[in-house]
């Protein structure tokens, strides 16, 4: 690698920062910084990398604010909530979106022998798509007995929280609504399903302890909840919004203007190891399942990350089904920092009152270039072929991308979205914000 490394340097010049500290969360999807640590792909661009596990989603973002980490696997919505000033505000940028899908929603066994019966079966096994239409008569008796139906999700603005409010509002369970401008962030407003904030490694045992019904979270979490017999996963993020972006990786923007080139190189690095996890039909992914089981990654037991990082996913136990595209790295260009992925969280912060007040098109469009910076993962990307590591056919085509994916159908409900049109996509919906509407 010593040839390639001295033609990077090149072209490139020396990395500005060459130690860095970066953060992640105990799930599977930060795979990609794993990787590129494990195989050596940051040292081949003269970086000295530290991985740190951090505590919950919160402590993470404000420490990529102060600079104590340098950088970190965060969720879509971080860096967009952040730049707007839901939560903590601090402008984050991202130039390479780390992987597709990985979520599952997950309820406990009781609630699941209430949800059974209405739903349709074939040689005895559940038809899916498992909707929240099923759920909805036993959210209406919970609340017919003035009990609380609660759910949990990582953060409020995760994907698991949009998407876990998409499957219960296409199903006409209400997710609540947000009112920052009044003070209340708890997205309970209205709510037929109360959604909190667990972090991932407690979702099983906050099951299990009958405080929360179901939750939505990424693996490992929703198979350790078949495996220690406690629920049943019921529906893949794959089938809400097929092959959805998921995690992202985020620097301050003042952390990205200070070190352009340190920034393309840990870009180009992390392209490499997503490239690895996906090639030749996942061949590597027991190699990386045996890297994530170790405690200072993932830590979870290999078979309980396998289940879903090596194609197949399992539902009710022993109901195991093949999900090849469960996690997605490299393939569909999952890399690409699209404009319209960012548009589509923010379609959702609006549609359940994290933004409280109409937008324009333009803002929503404002905003996506501010975050997300397809221009860095191109220069990244352009090193990478130039050095004969990829392959020009590897990306999307520089010249012509616009940064927007053509109109996606498959979604649970049918409803298709358009990231050049969002306040058109938001009128599509019966439950949500839209238009002038207000809290």
């Amino acid at each position: 690698m010593l040839a390639v490394s001295g033609a990077a340097y090149a072209e490139l010049g020396e990395p500005e920062k060459e130690d860095l500290k970066f953060g992640f969360i105990k799930l599977t999807d930060m795979a990609p910084l794993a990787i590129a640590y494990e195989k050596g792909y940051f040292e081949d661009e003269g970086l000295y990398v530290q991985l740190e596990a951090q505590a919950n989603w919160k402590v993470l973002l404000d420490r990529v604010i102060t600079g104590e980490l340098d950088g970190a696997h965060m969720l879509a919505g971080q860096p967009l909530g952040a730049t707007i000033g839901f939560g903590t505000q601090a402008h984050i940028v991202t130039a390479f979106s780390m992987d597709l899908n990985g979520n599952g929603i997950t309820v406990s066994n009781e609630i699941w022998e209430q949800m059974k019966p209405n739903i349709p079966h074939e040689d005895g096994k559940p038809v899916h798509p498992i909707k929240a239409d099923y759920l909805k008569p036993v959210v209406e008796s919970y609340q017919d007995q003035g009990k609380p139906f609660n759910m949990g999700m990582v953060f409020p603005v995760s994907t698991h929280n949009y998407e876990l409010r998409y499957w219960l509002a296409a199903g006409g369970i209400h997710p609540g609504y947000y009112a920052p401008h009044k003070g209340d962030t708890s997205g309970q407003i209205d709510a037929d399903a109360l959604l909190s904030v667990t972090p991932p490694p407690q979702m099983p045992a906050t099951l299990e302890a009958g405080t929360i019904y179901g939750y939505c979270v990424g693996e490992p979490w929703n198979q350790q909840a078949v495996f220690k017999g406690i629920g049943v996963p019921v529906i893949t993020d794959y089938e809400i919004w097929k092959d959805n972006p998921e995690k992202v990786f985020g620097v301050s923007k003042q952390w990205a203007d200070e070190y352009p080139k340190t920034h393309i190189r840990v870009v180009k690095a992390m392209i490499r190891a997503a490239k690895w996890l996906d090639e030749e039909n996942n061949k590597n992914r027991p190699e990386a399942v045996r890297i994530l089981s170790k405690s200072q990654y993932v830590g979870a037991d290999y078979d309980v990350i396998a289940n879903s990082m090596t194609g197949t996913f399992e539902y009710e136990k022993g109901d195991k089904r093949e999900i090849p595209d469960f996690n997605v790295f490299f393939r569909y260009n999952a890399t690409y920092p699209y404009y319209s992925d960012a548009i589509w969280y923010l379609t959702q912060m609006r549609r359940w009152g994290q933004i409280s007040e109409h937008k324009p098109d333009s803002w929503y469009m404002d905003i996506a270039k501010k975050v997300y910076r397809p221009d860095i993962y191109a220069e990244a990307a352009k090193e990478l072929i130039a050095e004969g590591v990829m392959d020009a056919k590897d990306f999307p085509d520089f010249d012509s991308e616009s940064g927007f994916k053509p109109p996606q159908t498959e979604f649970i409900d049918g409803v298709t979205y358009d990231g050049s049109k969002p306040n058109e996509y938001l009128e599509k919906f019966s439950i949500g914000l839209k238009g002038e509407q207000q809290i």
